[in-house]
């Protein structure tokens, strides 16, 4: 039986492509980007031109960009970077109820250190209103922390329009990004953010790098303390190799941008088509109208998430409950119950189907096939 892979949103297998490049420059690159002789420079130039690419994906400057490990590093550099910069301005921070657990343990840490924090509800489709956000926002809030799009049911934020508000307002505003990058266009500008964090191993590149983009002027104190690298805001010897691979990742997923959104909103029908056809009872979590299109998250009516999940394994098709980085507990998806409360069935028969590099119709087909036979067979 094929293995078929629909958990895409937790992390992506990486491209050829990246292979290629990062076993080139594992290869060739070995000096240390912070040395003068020749073998330093070629290391510079190499990560320089990673960091070309990265920042124009987004509409930002090259200095703008910050390296890190990954997306939490980047999500924490911002929220503890901004609350200590800015702290004498105030100490009110407003964020969500179904952010990443990179922000929200981030913002339960600040709360213990006498920091304010606001945490927005959300409606059944996981969208905040600009109305409750209004109303929380004061003359004392530092930072405005909003993820694009959300893991787990794939809902898309206002973001542009929390920006527009927050233009002539003291506070900072990030957003995790982390998600959303390399299948929606994201521009700065546009946005009106001044902090964005991304991941490479959402988008086919390497495990273990991501960035920060820092609007410049954005006061962010650093958070590792050691060498000048990165413009002295994040120490640390750069991972020259994986900045090669991140760089490609993106440039690949900059030019498939299109047809990869289309190929996924195809899969998101014909995987319902099936379970449609299968008579199977289902809906689907999420904001139809504002999402990800690779996030495809249903609650199935009568289902058990573990049993499920081990027979969706044992038939060879790896999907998820909801975040990757809470799999392995057995507590409720802190997202189902912002959007549905804290008894509702949608927390125990929830499962998250994301798309990605290697499906075809075909797969997808067959997935949804074995899907709908599990379901029957555990409904009946």
């Amino acid at each position: 039986m094929e293995l078929i892979y629909l958990d895409h949103a937790a992390t992506s297998p990486m491209h050829p492509e990246v292979i290629k490049e990062m076993t080139k420059a594992f290869e060739t690159i070995f000096g240390n980007p912070s040395s003068i002789h020749t073998a330093g420079r070629q290391a510079r130039k190499v990560l320089d031109d990673a960091r070309t690419t990265l920042a124009r994906a987004i509409g930002a400057k090259d200095n703008e960009i910050i390296f890190t490990s990954g997306g939490t590093e980047a999500d924490n550099s911002a929220i503890f970077g901004v609350s200590q910069a800015l702290q004498s301005k105030g100490k009110h921070i407003i964020t969500t109820q179904i952010e990443h657990h990179a922000v929200l343990h981030a913002c339960e840490k600040l709360e213990k250190d006498g920091f304010e924090v606001t945490y927005l509800p959300v409606d059944e489709s996981g969208r905040i209103s600009i109305d409750t956000f209004k109303n929380a926002l004061r003359e004392d809030t530092i930072l405005v922390t909003i993820m694009y799009g959300n893991n787990e049911v794939g809902t898309i934020q206002p973001i542009a329009e929390i920006g527009e508000i927050l233009k002539d307002h003291q506070a900072i505003f990030h957003t995790d990004a982390v998600q959303a990058f390399g299948i929606e266009r994201l521009n700065v500008e546009e946005l009106k953010v001044d902090l964005l964090s991304v991941s490479s191993h959402k988008l086919n590149g390497p495990k273990g790098i991501g960035f920060l983009y820092q609007r410049t002027g954005t006061p962010l104190n650093a958070t590792f303390l050691g060498g000048s690298q990165e413009k002295k805001r994040r120490a640390g010897t750069e991972n020259v190799p994986a900045a090669v691979g991140f760089a490609k990742a993106v440039e690949i997923a900059q030019a498939e941008m299109e047809s990869k959104r289309e190929s996924y909103q195809n899969f998101r029908g014909l995987f319902l088509s099936i379970l449609d056809e299968e008579n199977i009872v289902y809906h689907v979590n999420g904001n139809r109208d504002n999402s990800l299109q690779h996030v495809l998250n249903i609650s199935f009516k009568g289902m058990d998430v573990e049993s499920f999940l081990v027979n969706l394994d044992m038939n060879n098709v790896y999907a998820s409950s909801g975040s990757a980085c809470t799999a392995g507990s057995i507590d409720p998806s802190h997202v189902l119950v912002a959007m549905f409360g804290s008894g509702a069935e949608e927390l125990r028969n929830s499962i998250r189907f994301s798309f990605g590099l290697g499906l075809t119709e075909e797969l997808v087909i067959e997935a949804a096939k074995r899907t709908a036979k599990i379901v029957q067979r555990l409904t009946n």
